[in-house]
């Protein structure tokens, strides 16, 4: 049984966000309570048959909900604050946010019906709040969307520093600059361990400034006469306003193009961001204007194909269309693991005759979270005695702990989800490691991703399935050919001969049972069943999901 800290303890235990970017859940444990921070999600990929959003299992603290005194969010991204809408009824436990997030965050809840229930406290920017055992200061950092914040969480234990995602941009041009007196005033006071973002430990130097992408985006829209249609990560709100500026700087409406954009449009404009902006076009709107005089943003930079730009690619769109003499940007990088979506999608637009331009082809992006320099300045700040390497995977964790020795931080650990660590007293320490899972949206419902149902939709979509009936006397006589269906494998219309051999290779495998085992359900079904796979496999080389009806009159 896993053991309850005590109030001279401090434990640490990420259920989902190491060895992996996305779907952040991380645990803090002190004088027998629990505190989390960020409940995030994830997208499926190829090896996720008709699964959308997936995130980490909380049934460890879900267990413990008695002793969850909270989750603090640190930003409004979806792998931050995504699964709250999904995983809150398992938790019931209140929410502390920043403004923005909290925005956000209650327009996820009000689709779900969940924004009367959930319990959200407001923070203000640099603000601090108590909860159980735990003292948490909401640190100003920046990053791609507004309000991020990095958390110094204090106990009688020691302090922790949580960076979330973060950089330092030394002109964000939209939300608060980084508060590098508060990381420092932290610093000073004493910090037992920094759980830091690894994102871009391999990336050399500093990660830019959004200052400078807006000025290659107005130099970049001068160069085209057509439309112009600009992908970006939708919760980058200042990437939103740096574009907008670019576009009139260049005498260009611009039209938002996805849902996504619209809530955060509305979720920026109701915290003060974006006042400066003449309010968007909707698409129908937009398509009066001149090709000239127009700019489209759209959702979908990541290859989603339910996203704006797929459907524009695919001529699935109702209000937009692109075509020879417009240009796509794509204002964004490509996030790990969605190469082949995004080549897809670019294909396709090239095929519609589009011009393509990407951070390979013009500066357009600049990233969200810290290259070396800026996490070597982040150490010089808060000169942790513990480094806690997460937000990456196993080869960015090895890199970020080799970096925070070198920064002089006398302990860094490499963890993976499930790892409890005792970070006070005493040296750090791994001294339990509990289960973890994930799950995913499945139409209404939550299911593991491990569960049995997505392993046998797996094996549908490689090996197809086959239903086969029978129907016997009572006395295990067959009274008419088996019928067969094979979806995914067999085209009865077209081949019919190889429908046939498998028909009758089911008939012979009940003909061959002795007559007592004819009268038998169960041998007469596995019989069948292994007949049916067996003939596929010989003539498809595939193995489906096989089910047999068996009826006897």
């Amino acid at each position: 049984m896993t053991r309850t800290p005590t109030d001279t303890e401090l434990f640490y235990l990420p259920l989902g966000g190491v060895g992996e970017i996305g779907m952040n859940l991380s645990l803090y444990g002190c004088d027998g309570k629990w505190l989390m921070v960020d409940l995030g999600v994830s997208f499926g990929d190829d090896s996720m048959p008709m699964v959308d959003v997936v995130m980490a299992d909380p049934a460890w603290i879900e267990e413990r909900a008695d002793k969850l005194v909270g989750l603090v969010l640190t930003h409004g991204h979806e792998d931050h604050l995504g699964a709250v809408q999904y995983l809150w009824k398992r938790l019931r436990c209140p929410v502390w946010a920043t403004p923005f997030s909290a925005s956000l965050l209650r327009s996820k809840l009000h689709e779900t019906g969940l924004h009367t229930e959930v319990p959200i406290n407001v923070v203000e920017l640099g603000g601090r709040f108590t909860v159980g055992p735990f003292e948490v200061e909401m640190i100003s950092v920046t990053h791609s969307i507004p309000e991020p914040n990095t958390l110094a969480i204090r106990t009688k234990a020691g302090t922790v520093i949580h960076t979330g995602d973060w950089k330092f941009d030394p002109d964000p041009l939209l939300g608060l600059p980084t508060d590098f007196e508060a990381l420092r005033r932290v610093g000073k006071e004493g910090v037992l361990a920094l759980v830091g973002d690894s994102t871009n430990v391999f990336t050399r130097g500093h990660s830019g400034s959004e200052s400078e992408v807006r000025a290659s985006l107005i130099e970049l829209f001068g160069r085209f006469d057509g439309r112009i249609a600009v992908s970006c990560f939708a919760t980058n709100v200042a990437r939103l306003e740096s574009i907008a500026v670019a576009a009139q700087a260049n005498d260009r409406s611009v039209a938002l193009v996805g849902r996504s954009l619209w809530r955060l449009d509305k979720a920026a404009r109701e915290n003060g961001y974006l006042s400066d902006i003449p309010a968007f076009l909707n698409e129908h709107d937009a398509g009066y204007l001149p090709q000239d005089k127009l700019l489209y943003i759209c959702t979908g930079s990541q290859g989603e194909p339910r996203a704006a730009l797929a459907r524009i690619a695919s001529g699935d769109h109702p209000h937009v269309r692109l075509g020879k003499g417009d240009v796509v940007i794509f204002s964004s990088r490509i996030i790990p693991g969605n190469e082949k979506e995004i080549y897809r999608l670019q294909n396709d637009l090239v095929r519609l005759g589009v011009e393509l331009v990407t951070d390979k082809d013009a500066f357009v992006h600049v990233s969200g979270h810290p290259a070396r320099e800026e996490m070597e300045e982040m150490y010089r700040l808060t000169r942790p005695k513990i480094a806690v390497p997460v937000h990456g995977e196993a080869r960015h964790l090895q890199e970020h702990a080799r970096l925070a020795k070198s920064c002089g931080v006398a302990e860094a650990v490499e963890i993976s989800n499930g790892t409890m660590l005792r970070l006070a007293p005493g040296p750090v320490e791994v001294i339990d490691h509990v289960p973890t899972g994930r799950l995913c949206v499945d139409g209404p419902r939550l299911v593991r991703l491990d569960s049995e149902i997505l392993r046998n939709r797996r094996r549908m979509v490689f090996n197809g399935s086959a239903v086969v009936t029978v129907v016997l006397d009572k006395a295990g006589k067959l009274l008419g050919d088996p019928q067969l269906t094979a979806l995914g494998l067999l085209d009865a219309g077209h081949e019919a001969e190889e429908h046939d051999v498998v028909v009758e290779a089911v008939r012979d495998a009940i003909e061959d049972l002795p007559h007592k085992s004819r009268r038998d359900d169960g041998v007469v079904r596995e019989a069948a069943r292994l007949a049916v796979r067996r003939s596929l496999r010989d003539s498809h080389g595939k193995k489906p999901i096989t089910d047999v009806h068996l009826v006897r009159v």
